[in-house]
């Protein structure tokens, strides 16, 4: 028992995305700390968890609510908030009765390697999509308050990526950013004063009368609606990071307490989604007058000091968002490892005491982890320089993959482990339920990818 005892202890403080089963590591209850921030609460965990939705589908959700009314926004806003809240609850669920904790453990216990490494590849153009996209806000950003040219834009996206993406690229732990996550959520607030002021101060636009606001627009077509979902697919998106979360709650993991971090991470998205999207349509209009993004329709206002302020607080904000979506390809490229080497998908630093080769073992997978997470910022930062408009690689990202890794993969995993009981029944609730949500997924990762594709 001391030896195991003081295996979990190493593996705890040396283990990264490839490391041991998160319920080994967080068995140390003595030593967990009583703050209420610690890594590891709900409060914590709930903030982190915001922080990998709440980024760069911020600053486009206006445009949509622009183009399809903002009843519809609304609506869509609402249900994909209820959504969220289940798809997390059925992962939380998934990873704890299998005692995995990413996407790519889970599918290999629930199904087939197979299945493991087509939704890790699905899991890694997600976060790479998403990790280009904060590149790009950054890119705009820049050229807004110091009026860049193209050139000058693409060599500030390098340098960001390079120096501040790379080195969080490579933080130990999801709740590592707790604290920079609290920050940012405070800092997008700030941008959401700016939008409410620029409104108070020059009124509402001229081109919004009761009927644009409230209903879309002549030539809004079904690709406008379904991107408008896409969008708020990839809004609420952060459910990649919640096996990890959930591995990492303390002092044990646990379903109720990750719905906790649901209820609350899912309704500080709404609120912000919401009062960007009223606000943002009220202060600068329908139509043509409403930019790509926030940023870009607040360039008028660039000289006024607060806007500067927010302009770099949201710089800052999606720049601390680069982790957690870097991490679950850190995931993805340490399962791949293991897989070649032979491991089993769990408990790998377990058979490398076994075969005696532990420090070699960890030594080994601590590199190829620092490659994979610099190889990702190199990609994104690539995708960033080629692709400039945001709510082109946001509405792709939504459907393809954001709608696969929320909507599809959870309620598979929720059947495979009811259809394991003696009591399993089609028709009950639960599998109604997941069967539906399934299909639904099924629709946005089909449906909604052709219309981000005919609508870019």
């Amino acid at each position: 028992m001391e030896m195991k005892q003081k295996d979990v202890e190493v593996c705890s403080q040396d283990s990264t995305a490839s490391g041991c089963s998160s319920k080994e590591s967080l068995s140390v209850g003595s030593s967990i700390s009583s703050s209420k921030f610690r890594r590891g609460g709900i409060l914590p965990t709930a903030i982190c968890l915001s922080k990998a939705a709440i980024g760069a589908g911020v600053l486009s959700v206006a445009a949509h609510g622009a183009e399809v009314g903002a009843v519809y926004q609304m609506v869509c806003l609402i249900l994909g908030g209820l959504l969220t809240l289940a798809s997390i609850r059925m992962i939380a669920n998934a990873s704890v009765e299998t005692g995995c904790w990413s996407y790519e453990d889970i599918c290999e216990e629930l199904f087939h390697p197979a299945m493991s490494l087509f939704t890790g590849f699905i899991n890694v153009c997600n976060c790479l999509g998403s990790a280009a996209g904060y590149l790009i806000v950054c890119g705009q950003v820049f050229q807004v308050i110091f009026q860049a040219d193209e050139k000058a834009r693409n060599l500030f996206v390098v340098l960001v990526g390079v120096f501040v993406c790379g080195p969080l690229a490579l933080a130990r732990h999801v709740g590592f950013m707790r604290h920079l996550a609290a920050i940012s959520v405070g800092a997008l607030l700030l941008l959401v004063g700016s939008v409410a002021w620029y409104w108070g101060e020059h009124g509402i636009d001229e081109s919004v009368d009761v009927d644009s606001f409230l209903l879309p627009g002549s030539g809004a077509t079904v690709f406008t609606y379904m991107n408008s979902i896409n969008n708020m697919v990839f809004a609420y998106n952060n459910q990649f990071n919640v096996p990890q979360l959930t591995g990492e709650l303390t002092p044990a993991p646990s379903v109720h307490k990750m719905t906790k971090v649901a209820l609350l991470s899912t309704s500080l998205c709404f609120l912000l989604y919401g009062s960007v999207s009223i606000f943002g349509v009220l202060a600068f209009g329908v139509g043509d007058n409403q930019k790509d993004t926030l940023i870009l329709d607040l360039m008028p206002a660039r000289k006024e000091w607060h806007v500067v302020v927010s302009l770099f607080a949201v710089m800052f904000s999606v720049l601390t968002c680069f982790q957690f979506h870097v991490y679950p390809i850190r995931q993805f490229s340490a399962y791949a490892v293991r897989k070649l080497r032979g491991l089993p998908a769990k408990a790998a630093d377990e058979e490398e005491e076994v075969a005696g080769d532990a420090c070699c073992g960890r030594s080994l997978a601590r590199w190829l982890d620092i490659a994979c997470a610099l190889g990702s910022v190199a990609i994104a930062i690539l995708i960033a320089v080629v692709v400039t408009s945001l709510r082109t690689i946001l509405n792709f990202i939504g459907a393809f993959a954001s709608a696969y890794v929320s909507y599809v993969v959870p309620p598979l995993w929720i059947l495979a482990l009811r259809r394991k009981g003696k009591d399993f029944s089609w028709l009950a609730p639960e599998i109604l339920f997941s069967v539906a949500l399934l299909l639904l997924g099924a629709f946005f990762f089909v449906f909604g990818t052709y219309c981000a594709i005919k609508g870019a």
